[in-house]
């Protein structure tokens, strides 16, 4: 359990507020490795190395990377602070899926998909994916997404090194439920 709750500290302060602990993240989002820990540290008293190790290889969501020494880690996506990931622009599949709560789903039918506080739309590859990000937060409402005709229509869309699928903005009209 406390890898877990580490986990999410280590979400906050590599996507949302790295000042928490006092560290910087460089403009791509890396954080010095050994400045992590030292901050997690003082909240958790026996995070090391090996423990960073252990999270970022049994994540679930694959939500962080090591550089080649590991001297600096990251956030893969998923950030509300300006940072550039080094996304790759590619082609998505046809249909991409978006999952939410039941209270956001009429003004997402009204607005479309927004990113909110972060930099980019989060869109999973399957239904599946996508019912279990909905039922984080309420009652699960899956969005089928267009993303083929919206790719040809001239948005853009990144992969990120875990596997979802990015955008800045989703238009109701690309969407069916």
């Amino acid at each position: 359990m406390e890898l877990i709750e580490i986990s999410r500290y280590m979400c906050l302060i590599l996507r949302h507020k790295p000042g928490v602990i006092g560290i910087t993240l460089d403009s791509h989002g890396w954080a010095d490795t050994q400045q992590l820990i030292e901050g997690i540290a003082e909240k958790h008293k026996d995070f090391n190395m090996e423990m960073l190790e252990e999270i970022v290889r049994t994540d679930n969501k694959q939500r962080y990377s090591f550089n080649e020494d590991k001297t600096k880690i990251r956030a893969n996506q998923g950030h509300s602070v300006p940072v550039d990931v080094e996304l790759k622009k590619a082609v998505p599949p046809e249909i991409l899926f978006h999952g939410t709560a039941e209270k956001y789903a009429a003004s997402i039918r009204r607005e479309g998909i927004n990113s909110r506080q972060r930099l980019y739309v989060h869109l999973s590859k399957d239904r599946a994916t996508a019912v279990t990000v909905g039922k984080r937060h309420g009652k699960p409402v899956v969005f089928e997404v267009r993303s083929g005709q919206m790719q040809r229509d001239g948005f853009e869309f990144f992969l990120s090194e875990n596997g979802v699928w990015l955008t800045k903005h989703v238009p109701a009209a690309y969407l069916n439920e």
